[in-house]
């Protein structure tokens, strides 16, 4: 791999105009594609297979309003008054006509219709219905809602408009990320100590992301993409981007700094961090490729277009360096006498003051049996509070206090109660049933349902454009997202066979809120095998690079502890509440059901990218020495310091998506915030060096017989030795 990625070096370096020109080709070309081939997003949630998904795809063709998209208009009457009341009455009908003149709109429900009054008839909800999913509900079509509610307004009527219209918002790019890309950029300029060198790190990160994200928004005509999907491969895209173009033109510097000439440094750079860049950047695709393989539509999405983000990324690393570098030449160069350059030669500098990653590493391994102690012992504490984790996708009830869904949703929880927010659709089929038999049928399975637990009231059935089926609404006493709600679900299925053998029919439970939890239910039931397959390819990767058996255990227990220590944290601040006003966390209560997944997939990618970097420097000290707790602080001397600054703009990229009103990026932006901060620092770059300081020889031991079958991938470069006389013969570059 060294070899192959030394050769694509000096040919991006030699064609540096060509290859820069391919890829503002292609993004151009990308960006072409979206503006005259936009498709929309798509932010639905589905399981295929599951009793519920099947149910509503009957339901979207029998009775298309009962499974699209619908909105509530929440009406308020002044305080001593009565919704009622002539004037206020009158003003709600005056909605519901506008109501329905609203684009795309099927059918909407007056509360007098539907009996949606408070019991102390001071508030009223319109239903409004749509024959189509959240992702065809056009913009214009809420905003005439909105405008409809607002009049109403005038005639004294508090209102508020909510319903699963309001979705995910979708890619967010604002102050905040620009932030964290200016934080990014001060930080490289800290690291290399130079402005032109930041830049360059920073330019193909930037077209590499860009370049990734057109790609995805590209294929939305043809495929089913989540906005949510766009948002994580773009903080994805972002994050790894920088931290892969850091990682090889920090040993571009180093090399230039002791001498080597700009050419054949741009080469071995991407020959010896390139294969680790894409080492590191093969496991982060292969872990979100795996998210697939779970069987949920939108995860797939989400996992191979974050997949696909982080492989352009790699891209950029190893192609658009490299040219980028041929541009700027001997410029990249550490002036002499500065600490670059001092630490560049590995001497202390005219201070005497030893580098960073020595005195670190040092003070790390001068206890290491306390340390590891010390650091397990914090880590298992933080993850604690993991063992009460709960799993839902979120709804209104997660979206700012001040948006128009959550003051319509907390204002239907307090006059109607939780489960009005989580209505649960049963679906009551019969054979060779007339229209009037079937809703006999439907009155008897609705008797049924009344008697279960949790169930505060059951609606009348309401017939579709089948004969065989009628529907009935089922109103829990608890939330959508309340493990009450779940366990009705669950009851009412036990049931079915009870049901079926009394009344004739077969039922199914639907809409959103079961659809919602089917969702959940697969992610939990599918988390600890992918655990284990994401720890299973940790150790047999790491074992292969690095001829290992203690190191791939350590980074396997180290990955856990990571994962658990983040997913406890989470858990405190979006579950417990845990400084939720302070962190601006709008609402406690369960965390998003598909983040632990994306967390490990993620996580595990970005371990593995720290462990290559720190380790890789160590074995290869120990290579040259055969001194086990030498080698450790050798290996990290200049590692550390690259290492650290990586940590830092990935935290800071994920960190500036935290501030966005999404209940979907917040706590994943979060997670991986904190869970990079934790990997990076506690466990690789403290853990790490304890623990090996501790097996001492014992860290490099790997049996013979299987050091023979496993092949070699030589990250390290010790191939580049004997390939480098015959890469010396290729022409040099015309300036």
């Amino acid at each position: 791999m060294a070899v192959l990625l030394h050769r694509l070096g000096h040919r991006a370096y030699r064609h540096r105009k060509l290859v820069l020109g391919i890829w503002l080709f292609v993004l151009a070309a990308l960006i072409t594609c979206v503006s005259v081939f936009s498709g929309k997003l798509d932010d639905r949630f589905s399981v295929p297979g599951t009793e519920s998904q099947r149910a509503l795809d009957s339901l979207s063709k029998t009775l298309p309003e009962a499974s699209g998209a619908n909105a509530q208009i929440v009406f308020t009457a002044p305080k001593g008054h009565h919704v009622t009341e002539a004037p206020y009455a009158a003003a709600i009908s005056r909605t519901v006509t506008a109501a329905e003149k609203a684009p795309q709109v099927g059918e909407v429900v007056d509360p007098r219709v539907s009996g949606a009054v408070s019991a102390d008839r001071t508030t009223a909800i319109v239903q409004v219905q749509y024959p189509v999913q959240n992702a065809q509900v056009r913009t214009s079509s809420v905003d005439a809602i909105e405008n409809a509610a607002k009049a109403a307004e005038q005639d004294g009527l508090k209102t508020s408009v909510g319903g699963s219209v309001y979705s995910s918002k979708g890619v967010h790019v604002g102050p905040s990320e620009i932030i964290g890309v200016a934080v990014a950029l001060l930080v490289l300029v800290v690291t290399f100590g130079s402005l032109l060198a930041a830049g360059m790190a920073l330019l193909p990160a930037l077209i590499g992301v860009a370049v990734g994200l057109a790609g995805l928004l590209a294929l939305a005509p043809a495929v089913s993409i989540s906005s949510t999907a766009v948002t994580l491969a773009l903080m994805l895209g972002l994050a790894v981007g920088i931290d892969y173009v850091l990682f090889i033109l920090s040993r571009h510097r180093q090399q230039l700094a002791r001498g080597t000439d700009p050419k054949e440094s741009t080469a071995l750079a991407t020959g010896t961090a390139g294969s680790a860049v894409v080492f590191a950047g093969t496991t982060v695709i292969i872990a979100l490729a795996a998210l697939s393989v779970i069987g949920i539509p939108f995860l797939t999405t989400m996992g191979l277009g974050a997949a696909g983000a982080v492989l352009i990324a790699v891209l950029a690393a190893i192609t658009l360096v490299p040219a980028i570098a041929g541009f700027a030449g001997s410029r990249l160069t550490p002036k002499p006498g500065s600490r670059a350059a001092q630490r560049a030669a590995d001497t202390e500098g005219s201070t005497g003051r030893t580098p960073m990653g020595t005195r670190w590493t040092k003070w790390v391994i001068a206890k290491p049996l306390l340390t590891v102690l010390a650091v397990a012992g914090i880590l298992v504490t933080l993850a604690l509070p993991a063992t009460d984790l709960r799993l839902a996708l979120p709804d209104n009830g997660s979206a700012p206090r001040s948006s128009t869904e959550r003051k319509a949703y907390d204002t239907i929880s307090d006059k109607f109660g939780d489960g009005f927010n989580g209505p649960l659709l049963v679906l009551a089929k019969t054979k060779n049933a007339t229209a009037a038999a079937s809703s006999q049928v439907g009155a008897r399975v609705a008797q049924k349902l009344r008697t279960l637990k949790n169930v505060k009231a059951v609606l009348p059935p309401q017939p579709t454009s089948d004969p065989a089926q009628s529907v009935i609404t089922v109103l829990p006493t608890s939330g959508p997202d309340s493990v009450r709600t779940g366990q009705l679900v669950r009851d009412i299925r036990e049931t079915g066979a009870d049901i079926r053998e009394t009344t004739g029919a077969a039922v199914a439970v639907t809409g959103t809120t079961a659809v919602n939890i089917d969702v959940s239910n697969r992610l939990s039931d599918s988390l600890l095998p992918f655990v284990a397959i994401v720890v299973g390819l940790s150790l047999i990767l790491l074992m292969i690079v690095f001829r290992s058996l203690v190191i791939p255990v350590k980074a396997a227990v180290g990955f856990l502890l990571s994962v658990g220590a983040s997913l406890g944290l989470v858990v405190a601040v979006f579950q417990w509440g845990w400084l939720a006003d302070a962190l601006g966390v709008p609402r406690s209560g369960p965390v998003v059901s598909f983040l632990p997944i994306i967390l490990i997939g993620v996580l595990f990618g970005l371990a593995m990218d720290y462990e290559v970097f720190l380790v890789s420097g160590m074995r290869e000290e120990w290579a040259h020495t055969r001194r086990a707790r030498q080698s450790v602080v050798d290996g990290a001397r200049h590692s550390v310091r690259v290492v650290t600054a990586a940590a830092l703009i990935m935290f800071t990229v994920f960190a500036g998506f935290f501030p966005l009103d999404d209940s979907l990026i917040k706590p994943i932006a979060f997670a991986l915030a904190v869970g990079v901060a934790i990997d990076a620092f506690a466990v690789r770059m403290t853990l790490v060096p304890a623990v090996l300081a501790l097996a001492r020889r014992g860290a490099w031991w790997l049996p013979a017989w299987l050091d023979r079958i496993l092949p070699d991938l030589d990250v390290e470069g010790t191939s580049l030795r004997k390939a480098a006389p015959t890469d010396r013969k290729e022409p040099q570059p015309v300036s």
